[in-house]
């Protein structure tokens, strides 16, 4: 049996463990940094001087002082210090300084594109132009495009 969760890696208690509220304990502290997570930014490698519990961060490539050997993971600050969680394929974080959505995808972060609102041409596209201009201003809303 695995001491470990397959996807987010979350401890598993082990058949006549003692103690296993630590063990569950530390499960729901992963759960609560990985479920929709908010980080305050993205690709930073100095972890901050003074987090708040429940801040979180994606660290950057090459990450330093209490983030070393964790690059690109989710690093949340709890009243028991830094947790990691290892980003995974698909894995989407909001991101609170930008308002966007990022996604990991291969080996790195990938934010939403960056769309322009429509400009130039004549009356004859005037209501092509508006409806370009909600469909943005809707995948804005939703965090899927940068503003």
């Amino acid at each position: 049996m695995a001491s470990t969760t397959a996807r987010l890696t979350l401890p598993m208690i082990e058949p006549g463990q003692a103690q296993k509220e630590l063990t569950h304990n530390e499960a729901l502290v992963l759960l609560d940094a990985a479920v929709q997570p908010a980080v305050e930014a993205i690709g930073i490698d100095v972890p901050p001087a003074a987090p708040l519990a429940g801040q979180a961060w994606i660290a950057g490539a090459a990450p330093t002082g209490a983030w070393a050997g964790q690059p690109r993971v989710l690093a949340a600050w709890t009243a028991g210090g830094w947790r990691f969680v290892a980003a995974r394929e698909g894995m989407a974080v909001w991101d609170i300084a930008t308002r966007t959505t990022a996604r990991y995808a291969g080996d790195g972060w990938r934010r939403a594109s960056t769309l322009a609102a429509p400009a130039g041409g004549t009356v004859v596209d005037v209501e092509g132009r508006a409806a370009i201009a909600a469909l943005t201003d809707a995948l804005r809303a939703q965090g899927l495009v940068v503003p």
